[in-house]
């Protein structure tokens, strides 16, 4: 990168458990809500910001190019372009990256990026079967052309494809995330156990967090539609009441038979959005303006996709050898939580020089994750995993985090479903 990209300030919905909430409000709603709050609490004008480009997975048939209907939604004038990215999992951090090679290819100055995902209105689809019945419903021009298509119907027509469950599926490796997580288990010899006690810890971590507060300075509170009498306030995934004996009480869910990854030790379905405002740093002392912290360098890497939850080391090692840092350089660490297993494996990795040397071309480890130092307020477990927002939030949370221990350089790091893994080097003053 030519120089730091500054950002400016951020904001985002409580995250919520799909079929909660916040599952009244489509994607385009919640993030115009953010977005137009934002907006009301930034330094900047609407006139001020060139483009919007928001991160969004599922892509809502009502609302092509979502992006632009969020801008529009969120006070934007219809001058300002707007359009939408998608690279699954990191989406919100693709927005981000998007802005900052157009901004310091000098075809922008300012961007609002972010990241909005309603995965409770992920729709159940028709089955190709019942699709082709209503087609040659419609071709039917007689009585009794109608009564022949209709003789043909067939109950299991009935029968619908679950949208998310497609989504979260690989089309190329034929594993959804749940299997891929089992893979790294048994690459790695994870145990139920270890994958629980993580779990429990996000749990903890996150309540302890919310009873100090951490997150009002990232939250926007959200008047749930249609009525508006509710306000929420808080994300709702911790649960305070988490035990290891709950948790060992679950069943496998992606592997009933010799599986141990559980809905418990996953991250749950979730609903959310989140935006910032970003422009060059030169352009920040311009305006005489004092950033969140500054986005230094980034990195994307690709592996295999029955291995996706690797991403991490994968990306993190392309970064490191871009960067010249080392993980040592790093105060604190965000890695999204998709799957305790997930993360687990990525500490095994990360601090393993054989597998540095198989898969990573390096002579040396990538270095060992301190504990003490990751997902220090929890993650995704606990708060939650909208697909299309969490690489924004994951930077949000990172910032605040920084900021507030009066530290200076964060790692924000995802896997991504199709076996790709995102890294950001994050820094505060």
């Amino acid at each position: 990168m030519k120089e730091r990209l500054a950002i400016i300030e951020g904001g985002r919905s409580p995250f919520c458990k799909a079929g909660s909430a916040l599952k009244t409000m489509q994607a385009d709603q919640l993030g115009a809500v953010v977005v137009r709050e934002l907006m009301a609490r930034s330094v900047l004008d609407y006139h001020d910001i060139d483009e919007v480009i928001m991160g969004n997975v599922a892509q809502p048939g009502h609302a092509a190019n979502i992006a632009r209907v969020i801008a529009l939604q969120g006070g934007f004038p219809t001058s300002t372009c707007a359009y939408t990215v998608n690279r699954n999992c990191a989406s919100g951090m693709e927005a981000m990256t998007t802005a900052a090679n157009k901004i310091f290819a000098g075809e922008i100055e300012t961007a609002l990026v972010g990241g909005s995902e309603s995965m409770s209105s992920i729709p159940l689809l028709y089955s190709p079967q019942m699709t082709q019945f209503f087609m040659h419903m419609m071709q039917a021009k007689t009585p009794v052309a109608k009564l022949k298509v209709l003789s043909q119907f067939r109950l299991p027509f009935l029968k619908p494809i679950i949208g998310i469950e497609l989504g979260l599926t690989d089309p190329v490796c034929g594993l959804n995330m749940g299997e891929t997580a089992e893979v790294l288990t048994r690459e790695f010899g994870i145990t139920r156990e270890q994958q629980d006690q993580f779990a429990l810890n996000s749990h903890q971590q996150a309540i302890k967090a919310q009873q100090a507060g951490k997150f009002e300075d990232e939250i926007i509170s959200i008047a749930v539609a249609p009525k508006y009498q509710h306000i929420q306030h808080l994300d709702n995934g911790p649960r305070e009441d988490q035990t290891l004996a709950s948790l060992a009480k679950l069943r496998p869910y992606f592997d009933r038979l010799t599986g141990c990854v559980t809905v418990g030790n996953a991250c749950p379905i979730t609903d959310g959005a989140v935006a910032l405002t970003v422009m060059s740093e030169s352009k920040a002392k311009e305006m005489g303006l004092t950033p969140l912290g500054y986005l230094t360098d980034y990195s994307y890497a690709g592996l295999e996709g029955s291995r996706m939850g690797l991403g991490p080391v994968y990306a993190t090692a392309k970064l490191l050898q871009k960067s010249g840092l080392a993980i040592s350089d790093f105060d604190l660490v965000e890695l999204n939580e998709a799957f305790a297993a997930q993360v687990i494996a990525n500490q095994y990795a990360f601090a393993s020089k054989s597998f540095a040397q198989q898969y990573l071309q390096s002579s040396q480890a990538v270095g060992e994750l301190d504990p003490s130092k990751l997902n220090v307020n929890g993650g995704a477990i606990a708060l939650g995993h909208p697909v299309g927002a969490t690489g924004g939030r994951l930077i949000l949370t990172l910032l605040h985090e920084l900021r507030r221990q009066g530290l200076q350089r964060g790692l924000a790091t995802l896997c991504i479903g199709g076996g790709q893994g995102a890294a950001l080097v994050l820094e505060v003053e």
